[in-house]
């Protein structure tokens, strides 16, 4: 047996040889040539920092410090690049995997793609050769995609190849397992499913999904996902939306949101949360820029919307109704059981009309505009099945944070004259009056 016990000790020996030897063997020499191809295939100036062989698990290379692009617009930290042995024996060398440690890839490069894949035109008649190398897989860990609006990322992923190295199906999954995404060829498009879990969005408002599920195509040019369905502050949400960014971005779609907690939404979206109550709505929208960073800034959307069961701080309604004195009490707010209307966002000012309120005895409707400031202006009119005024018109003023509900000018001047011929009765009277007035001399009673 002291046979096998030497070869045990020679085969232990040759596996250690072949597991340190590559520590000694440095192709660095071979790193100007790399460059230098690599590079006239893009067209775009190619780094590389080292070059080296391994023995195991497997034989392979692993290339170093990888910058491709005049500014980095591809960079990795590590690629290793495992071949099957046997096949370089061949006609087609296999490339078992390609492993890349910490990819980034630029709004640039991606934009460059469809061009760097593209192939030499062929004379005509003549066949594409069979390829000379064949890779299997590739995978990347801890990738990362840096497009203008913000960073993607970091995730794994995981390519699988057709012989003619085309893709057959990719996995993508980010690091936190909250986001997964299945990409698989169909014709000129692909065809993406994608589930979220407790994930937050990455481009835009921080909206905060616990569920979240997509499913549509997209090319290199535009995106259109088909269905869209997510669960969110207490509801949901249901819908369709394009993304194109060839010759400037555009976005449009389609949704319908199901009791959603409204304060949270508006937090999400970076707005005061003035209000909480059950949102319902069916908004459609489009935005159209000259980058993605844009779209936001140049939103159009409209909707029908309703609020159940809400709060509204920051201003009493039903007081402001009932005195033509300011309310500046910090601590005023509406409670409502129903608030209904209909809603226009346009390049950031909000346009609320067909208001309506319902609030025990109280009810109003009216008009009401928010500048991209913030900034309130409209009417509301208010009636009050208790109140011996009636209906008071209220002009709203101040900003989303300090509103200001006051009687219109008419409405206030009427009451003023009432009450210092009659007293509280005048009051009434002369409100009552004023707003006739008003009614009478071209004042805006409309809700519309």
């Amino acid at each position: 047996m002291k046979w096998l016990k030497v070869s045990g000790l020679a085969l232990g020996g040759l596996i250690l040889l072949l597991a340190v030897a590559p520590l000694f063997i440095s192709l660095n020499d071979y790193v100007l040539l790399v460059e230098a191809e690599v590079s006239a295939k893009l067209g775009e100036p190619v780094k590389i920092t080292g070059l080296r062989a391994g023995g195991l698990p497997l034989p392979h290379v692993a290339v170093d410090g990888i910058s491709i692009g005049k500014t980095g617009a591809i960079t990795a930290a590590n690629v290793t690049i495992t071949p099957d042995l046997w096949s370089l024996l061949g006609s087609t060398r296999v490339i078992r995997s390609i492993r890349i440690e910490q990819l980034v890839l630029t709004q640039k490069a991606i934009e460059k793609i469809p061009k760097w894949a593209k192939a030499e035109p062929l004379p005509a008649g003549k066949q594409a050769p069979a390829a000379t190398v064949r890779v299997k897989s590739v995978q990347l860990e801890n990738a990362m995609v840096m497009l203008q609006q913000a960073p993607l990322g970091p995730f794994h992923g995981n390519l699988t190849l057709n012989d003619d190295n085309s893709l057959d199906v990719a996995s993508i999954v980010t690091t936190d397992g909250k986001l997964r995404a299945l990409i698989k060829p169909e014709g000129s498009h692909y065809r993406v499913d994608a589930q979220a879990t407790d994930w937050i969005l990455p481009i835009g408002p921080a909206i905060h999904f616990d569920e979240l599920a997509v499913h549509g195509i997209a090319t290199t040019k535009h995106a259109k996902f088909s269905r869209v369905q997510g669960e969110l502050y207490g509801g949901a949400i249901a819908g369709e939306t394009t993304l194109s960014w060839h010759k400037g971005w555009r976005l449009s779609g389609k949704a319908s949101i199901d009791k959603v907690e409204l304060r949270l939404l508006l937090q999400a979206l970076g707005k005061p949360p003035r209000m909480r109550g059950k949102l319902n709505a069916t908004p459609v929208f489009y935005a159209d820029a000259a980058s993605g960073r844009g779209l936001l800034k140049a939103l159009h959307l409209e909707t029908p919307f309703e609020v159940q069961d809400g709060v509204l701080r920051g201003v009493d309604v039903e007081k402001a109704a009932t005195s033509i004195f300011r309310d500046k009490s910090p601590s005023a707010e509406t409670r409502f059981d129903q608030l209904s209307g209909h809603l226009v966002l346009d390049r950031g000012t909000r346009r609320f009309t067909k208001l309506n309120v319902a609030a025990g005895s109280l009810s109003a409707d009216g008009k009401v505009t928010i500048s991209p400031e913030d900034e309130l202006s409209g009417r509301i009119n208010t009636s009050i099945e208790s109140s011996k005024l009636a209906s008071m018109p209220l002009n709203v003023t101040g900003t989303v944070d300090s509103p200001v509900l006051l009687p219109t000018a008419a409405v206030a001047a009427g009451a003023a004259v009432g009450t210092a011929i009659l007293g509280p009765v005048g009051t009434a009277i002369g409100t009552a009056i004023g707003s006739k007035l008003e009614q009478l001399f071209g004042g805006d009673n409309s809700s519309q």
